[in-house]
């Protein structure tokens, strides 16, 4: 299906375009900065509305580009809902600035921490409810994926509360790897799969015209 493909294409695009300004984000920023330490929230909000922003939004556009397709090729509601709260939580994030490192927290950083959270947990359990599905054609690789993004989110609250955010920035950086991994691996199966109707079709008989509407004996 050219429209399915197309999307996939799109996706893929804004995945990798995603990825460029987030690496620009980072060696524009000052050598201050820890990254080791430091979230990609605080390396951002320090070029408040630069490119690091910009991937955020543009990442979010690409995940919502496949849903279309998604829904075309059999994927459930509830996944699909999944998809959207990781899009919507990844806008908001971008949108809403976390505080300044060693700054109390305001109402805007918890916004912004709340929507992250939902975000990093939404997309996994999507891509855990894909692979149940014919929908998933790399089901290995989604529930891998899944898999290992869980064990990074549950390592990263580990960090932020009783760790003392020890290693919390690479820690971070590595479950945004591997959810954007997650988020590619759908992206080439809706580029690489030919979606087809779901509808049940009837064996052709001899002199009768396929979608003739004749009765069968």
């Amino acid at each position: 299906m050219p429209g399915t493909r197309s999307s996939g294409l799109l996706a893929l695009g804004g995945i990798v375009l995603a990825a460029v300004l987030a690496m620009v984000g980072h060696l524009e920023v000052s050598d201050d900065l820890d990254p080791w330490s430091l979230t990609v929230s605080d390396f951002a909000v320090s070029d408040r509305g630069g490119v690091i922003d910009t991937a955020m939004a543009v990442l979010a556009a690409a995940s919502l580009v496949l849903l279309p397709s998604l829904r075309r090729a059999g994927a459930g509601r509830v996944p699909l809902a999944l998809l959207t709260a990781w899009s919507a939580g990844l806008l908001a994030a971008a949108v809403v600035p976390t505080n300044e490192p060693g700054t109390p927290m305001d109402t805007a950083a918890y916004v912004h921490r709340y929507a992250s959270v939902l975000s990093f947990l939404a997309l996994p359990v999507a891509g855990w409810l894909l692979a149940r599905h014919p929908v998933a054609g790399a089901a290995a690789w989604l529930r891998g994926l899944t898999v290992a993004s869980l064990v990074l989110a549950g390592a990263m609250i580990w960090s932020a509360y009783p760790g003392d955010r020890a290693l919390l920035g690479l820690i971070e950086r590595a479950l945004i790897l591997t959810e954007t991994a997650l988020l590619t691996t759908l992206a080439l199966h809706v580029t690489l799969t030919k979606v087809v109707d779901h509808a049940v079709v009837a064996p052709h008989r001899p002199g009768i015209p396929v979608g003739s509407g004749a009765a069968t004996p």
